[in-house]
């Protein structure tokens, strides 16, 4: 373990050494494979014998979505979940109260949404100090990342949690790469790209593959990509992933201080022990769960607004609907009838691949 995090130091101080330019870029493109590669030996618990990696905590998912609350220490990450669940986190004005991750639920617009307490992380987090690597790696599991700021210091933190979730796979806020890795069995690297780019050409892009060992392989790019983005591609193990910066401790700072931290995108300024703007805070997280809420009908009866099935915005079809609610259902499945906007008609019948709006109501009609 310590040859590979002294391999890593290696390649991160000659990649701070190395000036970004043209003449460079092909270098540094190889440096991040490498350094990519080194990361993913160093996550991955080891085969021979000893005892492994260290296991994540142990909690199990409920509930319709997963959020989890990262930040350093003496944030007030329990204190948030003390205040929006009602679950007891121990709470005290010493850095890691928290030792293990504590679960609690909110029911919030008929969804219930776990929010997990994990312990505070430090610096180095991702190359396994602290807890760090357990605490990442059931960061990972979650829908949404909710970072705890401390209003005092914000910006500085930021900066560091963002570089350990980066560099545990994590992707904060951003979209897969567009841009199409394909191997193939022979004909050498094919590169073609339908913009001008400025960060990869077909030497670098060959590099980085070699460092793969892929010798034939097609790429596609739609975008003007970095060296890390096809990184990205190849390793295919990155998780992306909504995340809400809650800055805490508001009552702490001036006016002023908070306006410029308004104007920042995906923050949102709360005080969790004088409950200022927590409401703000959940309807923030709906916002970025992106869920779609479906109520259900019975034939002859009215429909049940209280319980609603929940379904993500990716897969909101009238099949994903019926699966969850009983995997059988699709074998008696004949049609359904849909009251909502997702439809001109009130009802309008519709098959399995119909695409449902949030607050939609269906019945469905099952065969004789």
């Amino acid at each position: 373990m310590a040859t590979v995090m002294q391999k890593i130091k290696d390649i991160e101080d000659e990649m701070a050494r190395t000036q970004k330019n043209k003449a460079t870029a092909h270098h540094l493109g190889l440096l991040k494979a490498k350094l990519a590669k080194l990361r993913r030996e160093l996550l991955e618990p080891s085969s021979k014998g000893g005892g492994g990696a260290g296991e994540g905590f142990d909690v199990t998912k409920s509930g319709d979505s997963r959020v989890g609350l990262v930040g350093f220490p003496s944030v007030g990450k329990s204190t948030l979940l003390n205040k929006l669940t009602g679950t007891f986190s121990e709470v005290a004005s010493y850095e890691f109260t928290t030792l293990t991750c504590i679960p609690g639920v909110i029911t919030y617009r008929g969804a219930k949404i776990q929010l997990l307490d994990l312990p505070g992380i430090i610096e180095g987090a991702k190359d396994g100090k602290g807890r760090g690597r357990q605490v990442i790696s059931t960061a990972r599991t979650c829908n949404c990342i909710l970072i705890v700021l401390d209003a005092i210091k914000p910006i500085t933190h930021k900066r560091l949690i963002e570089k350990e979730l980066e560099g545990f796979g994590i992707r904060l806020n951003k979209e897969p790469p567009n841009l199409t890795f394909r191997k193939k069995d022979k004909g050498g690297i094919n590169f073609t790209s339908t913009v001008a780019n400025t960060h990869l050409d077909l030497e670098t892009v060959k590099a980085i593959c070699g460092e793969y060992r892929i010798h034939n392989a097609d790429v596609t790019l739609r975008f003007d990509a970095t060296a890390d983005d096809l990184i990205d591609v190849i390793e295919g193990s990155r998780k992306y992933m909504p995340c809400i910066y809650a800055v805490n401790k508001i009552d702490q700072i001036t006016l002023e201080e908070l306006e410029i931290l308004d104007k920042l995108p995906h923050y949102c300024p709360v005080s969790a022990h004088l409950e200022w703007n927590l409401d703000g805070l959940l309807e923030k997280i709906w916002e970025y769960l992106n869920l779609t809420r479906i109520y259900t009908k019975p034939k002859g009866m009215n429909p049940d607004y209280e319980d609603p099935v929940i379904l993500s915005s990716k897969k909101r079809t009238v099949e994903d609907f019926c699966e969850r609610i009983h995997k059988d259902m699709l074998k008696q499945f004949k049609y359904a009838l849909v009251w909502g906007s997702s439809v001109k008609h009130k009802p309008q019948r519709v098959g399995r691949e119909h695409e449902l709006e949030d607050e939609d109501v269906v019945q469905i009609i099952k065969k004789i």
